[in-house]
């Protein structure tokens, strides 16, 4: 007999089970979410934390990948308690603003409960990735500069008024999702509220010492490249796991993700080249996240050329508006979020209102919209997003001061985080 043959024969008996079980889960869109939650998780521990850990200077890298893996924890309890209640409960007579606390400590959440056609506790672990990596983006704003203790208390008050919040708005039935605002997977929920933040607190704390005159230069760029690429694997799941299906939406996600990804990093290293005779590592890997968190909202409604152009305007208006926020406005975004996160996901947010019609190649416009009116109701998520984000943010750091100083002292900065805080150092040669 032929290998092929054994092989098919071997395999009959378990192609004959059933891919969607009775009670409507569906095994193929359980793993493919299974993975996805994995990817995301992989996106903050190690991603974002090696990317930022390579991009600060020697004496405070361990301090960022700590406060990243801190906020993991802080992030993952909170939800447990309250945040998965908030962002995706029924809220009762509040459901447009908040899910109310019905849901707290994850209750009624049985082995057997369903959202859609996953379990819900993959969906709420899924939403949870969301949940980390969000804060985590804002300490490239305040990076070598900020207190641990000010970080953590920052991080619960922030979640609870700013991310959970919007997160409801726009995803568990809350107001921003029932006028039919288009974020497929975190363009205001995630982008914009993080850049805003981040610039927010880069303001109020102020510049680290010595900026803009003494180069603050990354101190270890093989570190950050290999984070940026756990971020673009691991940015997938992030935009095709968005999809909650293993289906065409998904792998149309995961398309569109990959080429604005790629666009994005070409064209921030075209910039480079043509402005200063070379183009730059650092300046590839800026311009693939600015890429990528510019067509995450868009992600799984628009086609391959709208991602295209959507990763050319990345590459260029986050590369021009991180000169402007560093070197016009003398604003020390360490990390440059706002110019990234922030810019982009306000331009990837109104794009998707554009490149989601049909005639442009995208998945079409609901009933009744026309690109006008779909890109009034982006422009009213974007809109409210920045302008709570900002207000919340603001008056949570004011709040955070009183209790503990937010900055650590002149003397702490000079030696160093790592030491500082943590009595410990990234490399001890």
């Amino acid at each position: 007999m032929k290998k092929s043959a054994l092989l098919t024969s071997a395999l009959l008996p378990l192609l004959s089970f059933p891919v969607v079980a009775e009670d409507g889960l569906n095994g193929a869109d359980t793993a493919w979410i299974l993975t996805s939650t994995a990817l995301v998780l992989f996106m903050t521990l190690p991603g974002l934390a090696l990317f930022y850990g390579g991009l600060v200077r020697t004496k405070n890298v361990l301090s960022v990948l700590m406060q990243c893996f801190a906020i993991t924890c802080v992030a993952t309890i909170l939800w447990v308690v309250v945040g998965y209640s908030i962002a995706f409960g029924d809220g009762g007579a509040g459901n447009a603003v908040w899910g109310g606390l019905d849901r707290a400590f994850l209750a009624g959440m049985t082995r057997d409960a369903l959202a859609g056609t996953i379990p819900e506790t993959l969906f709420s672990m899924f939403q949870l990735t969301f949940a980390i990596i969000t804060p985590a983006l804002i300490v490239g704003g305040f990076a070598e500069r900020m207190r641990f203790s000010a970080i953590l208390l920052f991080t619960v008050l922030w979640l609870l008024l700013v991310y959970l919040p919007i997160c409801h708005w726009v995803w568990g039935g809350g107001w921003l999702g029932e006028m039919g605002l288009l974020d497929f997977a975190g363009g205001t929920v995630v982008h914009i509220t993080a850049g805003v933040a981040a610039i927010v607190t880069a303001m109020v704390i102020g510049n680290r010492r010595g900026f803009p005159r003494t180069a603050m230069m990354p101190h270890n760029m093989t570190m950050s490249i290999t984070g940026a690429g756990m971020l673009w694997v691991g940015w997938f799941g992030f935009n095709a796991g968005s999809a909650l299906a293993a289906g065409s939406d998904a792998g149309m996600a995961m398309l569109v993700t990959h080429i604005s990804a790629a666009m994005g990093a070409f064209t921030w290293m075209m910039i480079e080249w043509w402005r200063y005779g070379k183009p730059s590592a650092l300046g590839a890997v800026t311009g693939m996240v600015a890429g990528l968190g510019t067509i995450t909202p868009a992600s799984g409604f628009v086609g391959p050329g709208a991602a295209l152009v959507i990763g050319f305007l990345a590459g260029s208006i986050c590369y021009f508006a991180t000169v402007y926020i560093k070197q016009g406005l003398r604003i020390d975004d360490s990390l440059d979020v706002f110019p990234v996160h922030g810019v982009g996901g306000m331009l990837g947010t109104m794009s998707a209102g554009i490149f989601v019609a049909a005639g442009l190649g995208g998945a079409g416009l609901a009933d009744g919209m026309t690109i006008g009116s779909q890109l009034g109701v982006q422009a009213i998520g974007v809109i409210a997003t920045v302008g709570w984000t900002a207000f919340a943010t603001f008056v949570i750091l004011k709040v955070v001061g009183l209790i503990v100083a937010l900055r650590v002292d002149e003397e702490d900065e000079t030696v160093g985080l790592d030491l500082r805080s943590h009595e410990e150092s990234g490399y001890n040669f």
